[in-house]
């Protein structure tokens, strides 16, 4: 795609942040190397751009200090992302404290007024460490809290995780519109991890994101609380998005400002 069309497709990108509903993607990137083994940021940058979404939280962004030399070398990977998208990059914290020399980790790109970064240590024993972005973007004139997380392989390790990100829910004002997204590595429906956090923040609609080739896990998944704010939910599955990465991105749109219906109204 040449430059004219790249920038004719952020900018529709950017107008659609000036609305009250967000457009929101979740996708775990894979450290930029798609399913033919090949390291290719643009390409991953060319699905963020087809999603037209003005919020995307990333999973396995790769940040590391001793990667590839050139444009397109690990330490530079968000940069260049938030470049050809447009895009403020938003990087979480390793439980060391450095935002910038991390390995692979969350990271939100956004149009959005953001008002507030936090990020929690997520990281169960000697276990790769994990984390969790905490947000505060603005959007239908009021602060929507979007974290975006990546949880670990074993069962023992999510519900670990989950716990602790049940514990920041559970301490935000009850009016206070969420969105929590991720690759939640939940292969049962019926996990515990999913369980609790339907009843915090609601059932949302499940698709199959991954893998690529044979997508039958709901591995990615987006919740709105309320829940009843979400009017729209797809797997983002295209040619570009099947050779970018081993994960599809998934999208939802989300109106902040919608209200909670009360306990037993139909």
């Amino acid at each position: 795609m040449n430059a004219h069309g790249v920038h004719n497709i952020v900018e529709r990108t950017r107008a659609r942040a000036n609305r009250d509903e967000l457009a929101i993607s979740s996708y775990n990137i894979h450290g930029c190397v798609g399913t033919d083994a090949r390291y290719d940021v643009e390409r991953v940058a060319g699905v963020i751009r087809e999603l037209g979404c003005d919020t995307v939280g990333l999973q396995e962004v790769d940040g590391r200090p001793d990667g590839r030399p050139g444009l397109q070398s690990e330490s530079m990977q968000l940069e260049y992302l938030a470049n050809a998208t447009g895009m403020t990059p938003i990087a979480a914290a390793t439980h060391t404290g450095t935002a910038l020399h991390f390995g692979k980790t969350n990271a939100l790109l956004t149009l959005r007024e953001i008002r507030a970064v936090r990020s929690y240590d997520l990281t169960f024993g000697n276990r790769e460490p994990r984390s969790a972005l905490d947000v505060e973007l603005w959007a239908g004139g009021q602060i929507v809290r979007v974290i975006v997380t990546h949880l670990g392989l074993r069962a023992g390790e999510r519900r670990y995780q989950v716990k602790k990100l049940l514990t920041v829910l559970r301490n935000l004002p009850p009016d206070q519109p969420v969105i929590v997204l991720g690759d939640i590595n939940e292969w049962l429906p019926i996990g515990r991890p999913l369980r609790w956090l339907h009843g915090v923040l609601g059932k949302p609609p499940r698709r199959g994101s991954f893998p690529v080739w044979a997508p039958l896990l709901a591995l990615d998944r987006v919740w709105s609380r309320p829940v009843s704010a979400m009017h729209a939910f797809e797997v983002h599955r295209t040619p570009a998005a099947r050779r970018a990465s081993d994960h599809y991105p998934v999208k939802a749109i989300v109106s902040p400002g919608a209200r909670q219906r009360p306990q037993g109204s139909r």
